[in-house]
């Protein structure tokens, strides 16, 4: 019989893992908020559900970081997110890459999915564009007449070129309608054939503001039209479809105004031109001041300037000698002056006073040193002395001579027979050592 694969729990919550990770690699889910958690790790946890059902998530500070708004429970979003298993509890859960409300994103993917499809047409390719005309005579602008945008645009044409006209064709730029409004006065544009270059735009908002400027019918005519367009539409940071399909991206409306008014090499043109007007008449009024200019030559000559201008250089250069030979006595005065202030100071100087107290200082100190050696000399020799009469009454003496002194047993120092009986025992101290005896015999004293 075969042995069954055994699983521990573990071994079985790691291959679910695995296989729900290699099956759902990246999913999109809309769904709404519960249970929102802000962990002080900075990673989020909440869930999602919907009527029937709901499914924990977990979003990693490194993905929710690039969010920019924080979830609330009730909320509608669209997440980005992998399927996985949370191992220690065996359940499984989304791990979110990407977050944003319901609606804009939405917006955003149904944006990035007709802007891939166009591109892959190559409504986006650079070949394809047009360039702007060099002469513009007159601008056509396709948006509303009482936004900003239309405002912004004749300020700049009236500061930069006046001699511009301008052809508004009104419609929306927001709402239900505006697409086709937009397309229908695209095609009046067109069909009337009466401009230079064609404006077309708004300003800022919101995704769902702009959106009918990312109607694909309305991008379509917009690439296969024959007057050369400009797309304005928000500010720099707003994207949309016409902005890819227009020859000219702007980044607002006031910039397409530039775009389209005259450029540098016109204005460097019209000023050569005045430079050259300028040249022939200033060569003109020369010619006419050449007699002029003769007869007060001529004065001048006779007022003999040369000699006069010799006159005054001898001076300058006499005042000039006068002042070098001021300005170097001065210098050496103040030159010995220094030298005498500095002998002055030497023989004042703290430095010296300073050495010879130190000389004095080093002096004392080596006459205490040798007044201490002196006195130690002194006090050692009478130790010594005194060691040596120690010495001379000290017992060891007597026992480094031969001596011996004998101990009975309670310690007491024996200077009698009569102090000892047989039997007892007796230490003797020698000069080097002891040893211990029992007495056998006792001879009393003579």
């Amino acid at each position: 019989m075969q042995t069954p694969d055994i699983y521990s729990v573990s071994r079985l919550n790691s291959e679910v893992r695995l296989t729900l990770e290699l099956q759902f690699q990246q999913i999109w889910l809309q769904a709404e908020i519960s249970n929102f958690v802000a962990a002080a790790s900075g990673h989020w946890y909440f869930s999602l559900k919907d009527q029937a059902a709901q499914v924990k998530v977990a979003m990693f500070k490194t993905a929710n970081r690039r969010t920019s708004f924080r979830p609330q429970n009730g909320q509608q979003v669209l997440i980005r997110a992998r399927i996985s298993v949370y191992e220690p509890r065996g359940e499984y859960q989304l791990i979110a890459e990407f977050i944003e409300a319901a609606g804009a994103g939405l917006l955003k993917q149904q944006f990035e999915q007709l802007k891939a499809q166009l591109q892959a047409e190559g409504l986006f390719a650079p070949e394809r564009k047009k360039a702007l005309p060099t002469h513009i005579q007159r601008v056509g602008v396709i948006t509303s007449l009482t936004g900003a945008a239309i405002r912004d645009i004749i300020t700049v044409l009236q500061r930069r070129a006046p001699s511009i006209e301008v052809i508004v064709y009104p419609c929306q730029v927001q709402g239900e309608t505006a697409a086709l409004q937009l397309r229908t006065m695209l095609s009046t544009a067109i069909r009337r054939n009466e401009v230079d270059v064609l404006i077309i735009g708004r300003g800022g908002g919101s995704l769902e503001d702009l959106w009918c400027f990312n109607d694909e019918a309305l991008s379509r005519a917009l690439a296969q039209c024959p007057i050369a367009t400009v797309s304005a539409v928000g500010h720099e940071i707003d994207f949309a479809l016409t902005d890819f399909v227009a020859d000219i991206r702007a980044a607002t409306p006031s910039a397409a105004a530039e775009l389209v008014s005259p450029d540098q090499t016109h204005i460097i043109e019209r000023i050569n031109r005045m430079r050259n007007a300028l040249y022939q008449a200033q060569r003109a009024q020369l010619q006419q001041l050449a007699p002029r200019l003769t007869n007060l030559s001529q004065r001048l000559l006779a007022a003999e300037p040369k000699r006069r201008l010799q006159q005054q250089q001898q001076r300058l250069d006499e005042m000039q000698l006068r002042l070098t030979n001021s300005i170097k006595r001065r210098l050496i005065n103040t030159s010995q002056q220094q030298q005498y202030l500095a002998k002055s100071m030497r023989q004042l100087a703290p430095t010296k006073m300073l050495a010879q107290q130190q000389q004095l200082v080093a002096n004392l100190s080596q006459r205490l040193v040798n007044g201490q050696k002196l006195k130690l000399t002194q006090q050692q020799q009478q130790l010594a002395a005194v060691v040596g009469k120690l010495d001379t009454v000290s017992p060891l003496a007597t026992l480094a001579r031969g001596y011996s002194i004998s101990f009975a047993a309670d310690n007491k120092v024996l200077t009698s027979t009569e102090q000892l009986a047989v039997g007892d025992t007796v230490t003797t101290q020698l000069a080097s050592g002891s040893y211990v005896a029992n007495i056998s015999t006792i001879q009393p004293a003579k």
